[in-house]
């Protein structure tokens, strides 16, 4: 189970520059503020409710569809596909998924663009968790009731650490594709995260290493 953004491609691509701005200049016209103190919302509900989105809608009973039309509606010309990732994740075994905080629109295109989608047979996306984001509970256990799938033989991949921690508790093993952003928060310290089974700064790389036989 593959997370999207900044996990399949680079942290550096720095995609969410674009849905952070567009997040604040929707909520600055859905609540009648300032950019300042949008942005101020933003940050905040993300903080607090695990997304801004779901902040939204818990504070104020926002309607989920238009805002991820809007803030997912970005230039992926920045995206480049990636060759070495894309025959690391063909010589996978078992059946891979995308779990995402966005829109399965949004990923189809971000998958389209990294030349990847053919890889994923399915998508689980916000709305199919009932719009609990990750790293909520809730989430991971839509989740996996969606993917039909025993989550002791089932493997998450994220760029955020905290997301990773639900997974483990179901007993999934965790990877943490460690990247530079305000997204994935601060680096821990190895002690504080027994969730984290594997870390790796070249997701390619670390599965090219793995056996195709066995994907371990």
């Amino acid at each position: 189970m593959f997370d999207l953004d900044n996990t399949l491609y680079p942290a550096h691509c720095d995609l969410f520059a674009q849905i952070d701005q567009r997040m604040g200049t929707f909520i600055s016209g859905f609540l009648g503020v300032d950019s300042a103190r949008a942005r101020e919302v933003q940050k905040a509900y993300w903080a607090s409710h695990g997304t801004t989105l779901n902040g939204l809608m818990s504070e104020h009973g926002m309607a989920p569809e238009p805002f991820l039309e809007f803030v997912h509606d970005i230039d992926l010309g920045v995206l480049k596909p990636d060759p070495v990732l894309d025959n690391a994740i063909a010589r996978l075994t078992g059946v891979k998924i995308i779990f995402t905080n966005g829109t399965v629109r949004h990923a189809e295109n971000v998958l389209r663009q990294l030349n990847l989608r053919h890889h994923f047979e399915a998508i689980i996306d916000i709305a199919a968790t009932g719009y609990v984001p990750k790293p909520l509970e809730g989430a991971y256990t839509h989740a996996v009731a969606a993917a039909g799938l025993n989550p002791q033989h089932m493997v998450m991949i994220d760029d955020s650490v905290k997301n990773l921690q639900p997974a483990h508790a179901l007993g999934m093993t965790t990877i943490w594709a460690m990247g530079k952003s305000e997204w994935s928060g601060p680096e821990p310290q190895q002690e504080d995260t027994p969730f984290i089974h594997h870390a790796t700064g070249d997701l390619a790389a670390f599965l090219t290493g793995l056996s195709p036989a066995t994907g371990t």
